[in-house]
């Protein structure tokens, strides 16, 4: 029997799972997108959901509650700048997760986790801009 068995242990301790779960949830923050194995993105939906709902609050006590849980600043700022208004009327189910087939390499399956309502010019944005940094500054 499966009693108090709330959630996925994915073969990682504690430590290593909390922070998987606060680096993906990060890089979905800056991406909008992300693909990552079927059970991950299940296991991250809720923990999404409940940053969104602290965004939509917006209050000190929600800004510090989601900084202990992402760890870096810039996520945050993102979540409640820009998240948190764009679903401040909608009453849950931020995202969703799609599943996309099968790795090559071990058959793992996959999936695409995303916001319902998301910016398509955001997916790798971030990335975009570090490049050209980089660049300007080497030239």
């Amino acid at each position: 029997m499966r009693h108090a068995r709330g959630y996925r242990r994915l073969n990682r301790t504690h430590e290593h799972r909390k922070a998987l779960f606060a680096n993906m949830a990060g890089s979905l923050i800056e991406h909008e997108q992300i693909k990552t194995t079927l059970p991950k993105a299940k296991e991250l939906r809720p923990i999404i959901e409940k940053l969104i709902t602290l965004a939509k609050r917006g209050d000190l006590h929600a800004r510090r509650q989601a900084a202990a849980q992402l760890k870096q600043d810039q996520y945050v700022a993102r979540l409640f700048d820009i998240l948190g208004p764009r679903y401040k009327d909608r009453q849950g189910g931020y995202v969703r997760v799609m599943k996309a087939g099968f790795r090559y390499g071990d058959m793992a399956p996959m999936a695409i986790i995303e916001f319902v309502d998301r910016d398509p010019a955001a997916k790798g944005a971030a990335d975009k801009a570090r490049v050209e940094a980089e660049e300007a500054a080497s030239s």
